[in-house]
């Protein structure tokens, strides 16, 4: 799975730096800012989905409804 989030990190890099090519010139510190954004940002929004997917899958999610469910039953 981490291969295939890297591989397509890898294309939108592509993707972003071909239409920032399109639309003018581009500077080796714009290359490498846009390399270093996209990719990463990418890997970020997929960890976070990955790990809200672990959190719902695993009952930690479930854990903290029912906490929160008895403490309003309490009050």
């Amino acid at each position: 799975m981490i291969s295939w989030i890297i591989v397509i990190a890898i294309l939108m890099v592509g993707a972003a730096l071909f239409y920032l090519h399109w639309a003018g010139d581009l500077s080796p510190h714009m290359v490498i800012a846009t390399i270093l954004g996209v990719f990463f940002s990418v890997l970020l929004g997929a960890g976070l989905m990955a790990a809200s997917y672990f959190s719902d899958k695993s009952g930690h999610d479930r854990d903290v409804r029912d906490a929160t469910r008895h403490r309003d039953n309490d009050l």
